[in-house]
């Protein structure tokens, strides 16, 4: 299943997760988190829970996987034993990482990336989307300085593959982002620190698509 374009990427948080009972950070507040955004619009959920061991990281891929199963793509930042085993669609990886092997042609690979060289690297060994940023300031990178849109004109000049964009993306912020050549975001708090979760997710979608068309007509 090849990644949708415009794609609208969920990456997880569960510490930005509240089940009903206001407890913070479980995996049942993740869930019904992921369940919502889905609900909104997004097509992708890259389950990326650093802290997680890998048979921690297991459980709650299962349970996405069958949050998510023949709805939206599942993948798994993580041990590639952790996608497989999980039924993922695919797995994601830093931009460090060694390539590691495709298991099977219908399998995603993604790249996390920095630079346009890291991503000319990550094309060549075989990625098939990148995740570009922080392009705005993020609160899942304090401290780092916001790349801007320049990261993103530059390497999707420079790279085939899709490149979504993150890092303080919002709905107001959308059409900015795929007017510099991104075809899809990938967001974090903009959908998972708010109230409403769905409605969050559907603001993010129909300026994504809005823009798509809007970009799609004045480049043709």
């Amino acid at each position: 299943m090849p990644l949708p374009l415009p794609c609208l990427m969920l990456v997880t948080d569960r510490s930005l997760c509240a089940v009903p009972a206001g407890r913070q950070g479980g995996a049942d507040g993740l869930i019904a988190a992921v369940e919502a955004a889905v609900q909104g619009g997004v097509d992708a959920v890259q389950l990326r829970e650093k802290d997680l061991p890998p048979e921690g990281l297991l459980a709650l891929a299962r349970r996405l996987r069958q949050a998510t199963l023949e709805r939206v793509l599942l993948l798994v930042n993580g041990p590639l034993e952790v996608a497989l085993a999980a039924e993922a669609d695919g797995v994601h990886l830093p931009e460090g990482a060694p390539p590691g092997r495709r298991p099977r042609e219908a399998f995603l690979v993604g790249r996390s990336v920095h630079s346009v060289e890291a991503a000319r690297r990550a094309e060549a060994e075989g990625a098939d989307y990148l995740v570009a940023g922080p392009v705005y300031e993020t609160r899942s990178h304090p401290g780092r300085e916001p790349a801007g849109l320049s990261l993103i004109e530059e390497i999707t000049r420079s790279v085939r593959v899709p490149v979504l964009a993150i890092g303080g993306v919002s709905a107001g912020r959308v059409e900015d982002v795929v007017r510099a050549g991104a075809p899809g975001v990938a967001v974090i708090s903009a959908v998972l620190a708010a109230t409403d979760k769905r409605a969050a997710a559907s603001d993010l979608r129909r300026a994504l698509d809005a823009a798509w068309i809007t970009v799609g007509a004045a480049r043709s």
